[in-house]
């Protein structure tokens, strides 16, 4: 792999493996970046690297459903990979506004998928990013493997679950070079102050509500996203085409426990008699439709096949966490503008 175009690269996870390829890896060559630049888009996740890297990095601002511009990016920069993270996620959104979600990923994967069959002959892979959410809701107990069937609840993991469908479906009828991982709830710097921990780490900080769904009890595994882009690129290196693999952390939290961990290493790294403890912020809110019970991931697959296990147990992981978003409140002010003071007021009037 020469030439990797990398979708949503401006996003969370895809940011961070960017910065993972070009500072912990020996990759040599060169990252296209395509993304639409929606709210969760930043292009401040990837500060500095175009300046490091001039003749290895590109940025160009499109719809993943533009097949014409792809098909001038992949002749243009001779692409041989792909590897796509570029989505709608978050449950609460899709619940409000699912058209986005199928709009993008269905539609965009669709896109991506008919500009892998057209140079399949060019391409060495197509891996595919997705979600333990398309398995929907465990028990107690077991584990979600890489042959449980999907049963997703909400609009966000049926789009999800349809995208992984279409790679298959691509791998098995034309012939393309695809691999699929379904991966458990990242968290880590840069994700956009929506999801559940950089949102109670910022609230936390700024003495605001926590709210919390229900009662808290829903349970996930949870993945640092460096972690995270270290598995992707085992799979994109060594995985075999044609093939799904699980990435979870081994670190299943239910989500006030989270909270109250949060709360407990904001009031150690930022002591203030004035608000301690944090955890007199907690607010318990309304659950929102079809919140699944547990997620937990068995990543015996992958760890049997290509070595990989996480670094990061979550104490670490989020305490690093924490100093990442305590340490860059510029990169906080600028994402804290516009579209998302609109969804925040929107949230808390929904939850009313």
């Amino acid at each position: 792999m020469k030439n990797i175009l990398v979708t949503g690269g401006c996003g969370f996870i895809g940011s961070n493996f960017i910065r993972y390829l070009f500072s912990e890896t020996d990759f040599n060559g060169r990252v296209v970046n395509i993304d639409k630049l929606t709210y969760a888009g930043n292009p401040e996740n990837l500060a500095g690297i175009k300046e490091a890297f001039p003749n290895r990095y590109f940025f160009n601002k499109t719809d993943i459903c533009n097949l014409s511009e792809l098909t001038g990016l992949f002749e243009t920069f001779e692409i041989d990979a792909i590897c796509h993270f570029a989505a709608e996620s978050h449950v609460d959104r899709s619940i409000t506004n699912p058209g986005d979600f199928i709009h993008s990923n269905i539609e965009g994967t669709f896109c991506l998928l008919e500009l892998a069959r057209q140079n399949k002959n060019k391409l060495e892979l197509f891996h595919h990013v997705s979600t333990d959410e398309v398995f929907g809701s465990l028990g107690k107990s077991g584990y979600f493997t890489e042959t449980t069937p999907y049963n997703p609840s909400s609009p966000y993991s049926a789009s999800k679950a349809s995208s992984d469908h279409l790679i298959r479906a691509y791998s098995v009828t034309y012939g393309v070079p695809a691999t699929i991982s379904n991966c458990s709830n990242n968290y880590g710097p840069y994700q956009f102050p929506e999801k559940l921990i950089p949102l109670m780490i910022l609230n936390a900080i700024e003495d605001k509500a926590l709210p919390v769904y229900g009662e808290g009890i829903n349970i996930r595994d949870w993945l640092y996203v460096e972690d995270h882009c270290k598995a992707i690129w085992a799979i994109m290196q060594h995985g075999r085409r044609g093939e799904t693999y699980n990435i979870g952390g081994g670190c299943e939290k239910r989500n006030i426990d989270i909270v109250n961990i949060i709360c407990e290493l904001v009031d150690k790294l930022i002591p203030d008699t004035n608000t301690a403890p944090k955890k007199n912020l907690i607010t318990f809110v309304k659950d929102r439709p079809g919140h699944d019970l547990r997620y937990a991931m068995d990543f015996s697959k992958l760890k049997n096949e290509l070595n990989w296990t996480p670094a990061e147990t979550f104490e670490s992981g989020i305490e690093k966490t924490i100093k990442w978003y305590i340490e860059n409140t510029n990169w906080i002010s600028r994402v804290k503008s516009g579209e998302y003071k609109q969804w925040m007021k929107q949230q808390y009037e929904d939850r009313k």
